[in-house]
This record gives C-alpha cells, structure tokens and sequence, in this order.
C-alpha cells in the first residue's frame, strides 16, 4: 500500500512531465487567443494594434466559411465510416489462419506509417492521373473515358486517399479486439446452430463496441486538422477546402495572423463541438 511519503514522492516525480504538458498546450493556445484580437501583420507594419472581434466577425462572414466546415465534416464521416466497416472485415480475415500470416499483416499495416504528403502524391500521380495513372489504364482496359479524380471527384478522391493512410490503424486495434474474444462463445454459438451472421451481429460486433469507439475518437482528433492531403493533391478547390486549409489560406493571402488566429480559434470550437457529441453518443460503449 503506497504511503503518504511515496505518493509525495510521486507527484514530485510526475511534476515536471506535467508543467511541460501544460505548457506545451497553453502557450500555442494563449498565444492564439491573444493574437486573435489584434491586426498583425508582420510583413506590414507589424502590430497595429487591437481590433477586438473584427477577425471573429470577418472570419466568420467569409463565403468559405460554412462550405469549409461542411467538407471537414463530410471528410471525417466519409473516413470513419470506411475505415470503421473495412477495418472490422479485415480484422475479421486477418484473424483467420492463414500462410504467411505475419508477412501480410506487416504489409497491411505498412500504409500507416507513410507520411501523410507521401502517400497523397503517389496516390495523385501513380494511380489518379487522369492520363498515366493506373485508373486510367484500367478504365481504357475495359472501355470507358478514364476519369480526372481530383477535378470531378475531389471530396470522394480525398476521402479515399485519407483512409487509405488510416485503415490500417482502424485494423490493428480492431484486429487486437477480435484476438481477445473468447473463441468459446463462438464455438458455443456455432453448436446451437446460429448462423454466421448472427455469430457477427449479436457477439463479434457488441465485443468490438470499444475498439470501434476508440477508433472513432482517436481518428476524428487527427482528421479535423487534415491539411498535408489536400496541400498536394487539389489545394483547396473543387469543394475540399477544410477549416484548417481556409486558415492557412487566409493567412498566406491576407498575411494577417490575427485573422488566422480567430479561424484557428474557431477550428477549436468545432474540434470540441465534435469532441463532445462523439463522447456522448458513441463514448457511451466505455460504460457498456
């Protein structure tokens, strides 16, 4: 049992991890807030002194504005919903036995740990060129006008390369989860004669319910700062400018960092707002 002195002794151990932590997010966040209430313009004149919530409204009642939060939130959907169904059947199939298991989950995996910029420029120029791309090859293979992805199907094409870098994730937690079924209850199961549908529907999926609400969570923090995709692949246009891409444009055009703040603020809010329905509705499954 841990004494008054050890647990003294503890927190002393833990304080300085602690300061840091805590500096580490409320400098940058000070700082924006602070900023987000002034006219700074460091390439013209520097501070020009206070504005107060003229960079809130001037943000706010740009015609980008909506168009950027409904794409941010249309891309996060999209990548869960993807991510969260293909990553429960490929954890499902790389469960089973197989030869040359481990080799395969290794490249399964494998996708996670390329950078984000990396992995938006093969998929833009090795398989969604609309002329040299595999796609395109593919799609002359059978007939058809091959098809310029990031012209005529921006979101989708975003969607796609997004979750492509983040399926693997989804799986390996997701794979962990169905390791640590009991495998009786399906055997159970299977004796009584429950077909393999409701095997998945009434004892796979309810034990996944945490995994799947992990990946939920974990996958919306990052994808609501999506940026390094679209910097490469189509820059903003065609409908997959994000709140986080409109800040960086704005602040790249207008050179105003205090009207960048207010966005980054606003970007804030919303990761909160979104934060807060996802624990309510889809973190209740940590209590279940």
């Amino acid at each position: 049992m841990a004494t008054k002195a050890s647990r003294s002794a503890a927190r002393l151990m833990m304080a300085p991890a602690v300061v840091l932590l805590l500096g580490w997010m409320l400098v940058p966040l000070t700082m924006t807030i602070y900023f987000s209430f002034k006219k700074y313009l460091p390439l013209r004149g520097g501070d020009l002194g206070w504005v107060g919530f003229d960079n809130y409204a001037r943000f706010l009642s740009s015609s980008s504005f909506w168009p950027s939060v409904q794409a941010t939130l249309l891309i996060v959907g999209g990548v869960l919903a993807i991510t969260v169904v293909f990553g429960v059947l490929l954890a499902m199939l790389l469960d089973q036995p197989m030869w040359g298991q481990g080799v395969v989950r290794i490249l399964v995996i494998a996708p996670f740990f390329v950078m984000p910029t990396v992995s938006a420029l093969v998929w833009k120029n090795m398989f969604m060129d609309p002329v040299n791309g595999l796609f395109a090859h593919l799609w002359k293979a059978v007939g058809a006008e091959p098809i310029a992805w990031l012209t005529e199907a921006s979101l989708p094409s975003i969607i796609m390369i997004v979750s492509w870098q983040w399926l693997p994730f989804a799986t390996l937690i997701l794979l962990t989860a169905i390791q640590s079924l009991d495998s009786e209850q399906l055997e159970a199961a299977e004796m009584d004669g429950a077909p393999p549908l409701k095997r998945f529907g009434y004892i796979i999926l309810p034990h996944l319910g945490r995994a799947i609400t992990v990946v939920v969570l974990i996958q919306t923090i990052f994808l609501l700062s999506i940026f390094a995709e679209i910097f490469v692949t189509t820059q903003g246009s065609f409908g997959t400018k994000t709140l986080t891409y409109l800040i960086f444009q704005r602040v790249l055009e207008s050179q105003n960092v205090g009207l960048g703040s207010a966005g980054g603020v606003y970007a804030i809010i919303l990761a909160n707002i979104v934060a807060i329905f996802l624990m309510r509705i889809v973190g209740k499954n940590l209590d279940a």
